[in-house]
């Protein structure tokens, strides 16, 4: 929690970005951390940034379909960290994300808000003889949840020209693949109350459902 409070200090949206992988690598034995933005929509992960001793590398051209890597869609759907080695490494992965040949584990680590998956961090390096045991896994879950908190309560929810601060929550729970039950439940209001939210968000947009919406708002760079 002292580290996570550091995230407090970043100034820009990127700076955090990168200090969220700073204080990863100072709080667990790895030696690299590869940060990716998940989305639902196609099980689609991104790759966003790449922080090791040398520096940041973007990694913008990394697009997966998670479900092609176990490792990484187990720990999304268990919204839990994962780490392989060995034989399951070669078995649970791309070769993308072989850049070496000493490479032969990895961890995942869900960023979560809620029932929701924003993200990941992957680290394919780490330092000598260091093993994940259900204690590791445990306190790195524990940091994606944070992390995953933290983006959320940090993110600018300030009212758009047309939505309120309300209809803009839904919306952006609704591009992160959220269901109305899982709404209700996380916002402490009723499933009614969130579908007039979604139907006053929709008409405010001029969008003709939901999908087209959450569109709406993205091209806009409402949500992210």
């Amino acid at each position: 929690m002292e580290k996570i409070v550091q995230l407090e200090e970043t100034a820009s949206h990127e700076e955090k970005l990168y200090k969220i992988l700073e204080v990863y690598l100072s709080l667990y034995p790895a030696r690299n951390a590869y940060l990716f933005r998940y989305s639902p929509l196609g099980y689609l992960g991104e790759g966003v940034l790449m922080v090791n001793s040398t520096g940041i590398v973007y990694i913008n051209e990394i697009r997966d379909n998670v479900r092609t890597l176990p490792i990484i869609y187990s720990a999304i759907l268990e919204r839990k960290a994962k780490y392989c080695s060995g034989i399951e490494f070669l078995k649970q992965t791309s070769s993308k994300y072989i850049l070496t040949s000493n490479i032969n584990s990895m961890a995942v680590v869900p960023i979560c808000f809620s029932s929701v998956v924003i993200g990941y961090i992957c680290t394919t390096e780490f330092s000598k003889d260091t093993f994940l045991d259900e204690q590791a896994l445990s306190s790195l879950t524990d940091y994606g949840r944070l992390v995953g908190k933290y983006m959320e309560q940090s993110e600018d929810l300030k009212e758009s020209p047309n939505l309120s601060k309300r209809e803009l929550e839904v919306m952006r729970k609704i591009s992160w693949g959220e269901s109305m039950k899982e709404m209700a439940a996380t916002m402490e209001i009723s499933e009614l109350t969130v579908k007039q939210y979604v139907k006053s968000a929709i008409k405010k947009l001029g969008a003709q459902n939901r999908s087209h919406a959450v569109g709406v708002l993205l091209r806009k760079g409402i949500i992210s």
